[in-house]
């Protein structure tokens, strides 16, 4: 009986064909890990503001290997050596950098588990894939985490101008319909070359990289920290901290068994490591979970929770003011007495009352710094290169505050 064929091609919205390069990254695909994907939206809440952005990790994860592939077929044709070994690998770390990614993606990441970051738990699913097929993923695992001897291939997974952010700049752009923060992805890849086995940007690309830090920040104010998703989003979390109280006092008993695993108790990540139960219970996790628990305790007797289930469910959102500077406390007094004048019990209020801040840099050069290859070969940060000051001032963290509250919160 032959095999069946695996270099199959996909048709993405974004790029058009895409093939799936490997038999083992088409065998990864399929994983139900893998597979778990299609159902954890991109962009969280974001629907609410953009009835487009229902597109999924899955997606996402796909369009970045796809890119991956034009990244290492650009840096072959300058003459870089990249064996084909090398070239899958570079794919499948690229492919499963977001298979640690839990329900509602970001918005839930720290709720459901306590400190654990989403790329922690996907280096611990790559290690158990690694260890379902038999040790072919030690390569990837290694550029995943950036011990790999050649560098450049833990930049394009994993910094400031890698194939993650090209391809979901180039997706949520997509779908949200916001035009304005499309980037020029195809020449930006055109223009990598490598120093030393240091991922750089020929001088050429400099309008491109400018262009491209320049639709990260608009796409963050105008997206990712919209403040109707802002809103949306503290109500969810809201959500999740009651059902962990009434959980915690027996008083919620309809809940997914993994969702309760991991709502009663505060699971680190040394569980994961101890445990191969909580691994396993994660993998079950995903939107669906969350908005099915939501219809269920919509209808639940305790007001908190029934009331904000219903309110999101029915779109009926926080207010929300932003300030660049901290808000005046009275201003928070004089929201505390409208909640507390419809009735909200004193030690409730945090409940439909949410105050935070929303940070967005387009470029940390402290963190890992964008490289650009001067036609002298000098080598030379993107901030100095450029001649647009405000690419300097994009290093600069800007901060806006915020108060949510439950305006319209009724108990009828």
């Amino acid at each position: 009986m032959t095999s069946p064929n695996k270099k199959k091609i996909l048709n993405d919205p974004v790029y058009g064909f895409i093939s799936i390069p490997s038999d083992l990254i088409f065998d990864l695909v399929e994983h139900p890990y893998f597979q778990r994907l299609r159902r954890i939206k991109q962009l969280g809440m974001s629907e609410f503001v953009y009835p487009g952005a229902l597109h999924t990790r899955f997606h996402h994860a796909l369009g970045a290997m796809h890119l991956m592939g034009q990244a290492i077929q650009t840096l072959r044709g300058k003459g870089h050596l990249i064996n084909d070994q090398e070239c899958e690998a570079a794919q499948v770390a690229i492919l499963l950098h977001d298979i640690g990614h839990g329900p509602f993606s970001h918005v839930l990441e720290y709720a459901i588990l306590n400190g654990v970051h989403h790329e922690s738990l996907s280096l611990l699913l790559m290690h158990e894939l690694d260890r379902q097929f038999k040790g072919a993923l030690q390569l990837a695992i290694k550029m995943f985490e950036g011990s790999y001897h050649r560098p450049f291939f833990h930049q394009l997974i994993s910094s400031q101008l890698d194939m993650d952010r090209m391809d979901y700049l180039n997706r949520d752009c997509f779908y949200t319909g916001v035009a304005e923060g499309t980037i020029g992805a195809d020449r930006i890849i055109k223009m990598l070359d490598l120093v030393d086995d240091q991922l750089v940007v020929e001088a050429k690309g400099i309008l491109s990289i400018e262009n491209f830090l320049n639709a990260r920040r608009l796409m963050y104010w105008q997206v990712y920290l919209h403040k109707t998703s802002i809103c949306a989003e503290s109500m969810l979390l809201q959500i999740i901290r009651r059902a962990r109280f009434l959980i915690s006092q027996n008083k919620l008993t309809s809940v997914f068994p993994c969702l309760k695993l991991f709502l009663s108790q505060d699971v680190t990540l040394e569980n994961f490591q101890q445990s191969p139960a909580y691994l396993e219970a994660f993998t079950q996790l995903d939107d669906y979970d969350i908005w099915a628990s939501i219809k269920s305790w919509s209808l639940h007797d305790d007001f908190i929770l029934s009331s904000l289930c219903k309110m999101l469910l029915d779109r009926r959102l926080f207010k929300i003011m932003l300030s660049s500077e901290p808000f005046a406390g009275e201003l928070v007094e004089e929201i505390e007495m409208q909640l507390l004048a419809k009735g909200i019990p004193n030690d409730e209020l945090s409940y439909f009352m949410v105050e935070g801040v929303a940070t967005n840099a387009a470029y940390l050069p402290a963190i890992d710094n964008i490289v650009i290859k001067r036609k002298d070969n000098r080598l030379v940060d993107i901030a100095d290169a450029s001649d647009l000051p405000s690419i300097k001032a994009l290093t600069n963290i800007v901060r806006r505050y915020y108060v949510c509250w439950a305006k319209n919160l009724s108990f009828s």
